[in-house]
């Protein structure tokens, strides 16, 4: 028990040490609107789009791209000089921002909010860990996924299924992925972009 509440205590010692401040991560953010955009909206279909996303998710990804637990040739060069401090104040900055929802096209609706909503043979429904709207939970880590680049998301979507992406909790995006096909990884990709 006592080990326990020490862990506790460290959690939230550590969090308050690096709690991120908005103004000075827009400062720092400079070279991320290379990709990410002024606004935290990317420039390319393939980069993620950034603003709007929870805090804590923005940190953990940062910090593990930064660890190498999550590989990307084009993040390795950016976050390679980032101090725990940097990566706080990024993440405070983008999760101020307003997140844009696209339109989705018509021939995704029905199949993405199929499986987003109910699922689909072997594929649990995307509302059960983002949420109806698509905003995620962030105490329990799960990301905003409303307003995401589509072809961003199908290719999460697709390293998770094929087990290029691992840093999710407990596998639970890989199990998810592994049971779709690309048919419905489209659609759900597809129908996230507009959800809101």
């Amino acid at each position: 028990m006592k080990q326990l509440f020490l862990v506790m205590l460290l959690t939230i010692a550590t969090s308050a040490i690096y709690a991120g401040d908005a103004t000075a991560g827009k400062n720092k953010s400079m070279i991320c609107s290379t990709c990410h955009g002024t606004e935290g909206i990317s420039i390319a279909p393939n980069w993620p789009n950034l603003a709007g996303q929870h805090e804590s998710y923005l940190k953990k990804q940062i910090s593990e791209f930064k660890a190498e637990k999550r590989i990307d040739q084009s993040m390795a060069p950016m976050v390679a000089n980032l101090s725990d401090e940097d990566i706080a104040d990024l993440a405070a900055y983008y999760a101020s921002l307003e997140n844009k929802p696209a339109a989705v096209k018509e021939q995704f609706v029905a199949l993405g909010q199929e499986i987003y909503t109910r699922g689909a043979e072997g594929v649990t429904a995307c509302t059960a860990c983002h949420g109806p709207q698509g905003n995620g939970l962030a105490a329990a880590g799960f990301p905003a996924v409303t307003g995401q680049k589509v072809d961003y998301a199908i290719k999460q979507l697709k390293d998770f299924r094929d087990g290029t992406r691992s840093n999710d909790l407990n596998g639970m995006m890989r199990d998810v992925a592994k049971s779709m096909t690309d048919e419905q990884i489209e659609a759900v990709a597809n129908y996230v972009s507009g959800l809101h």
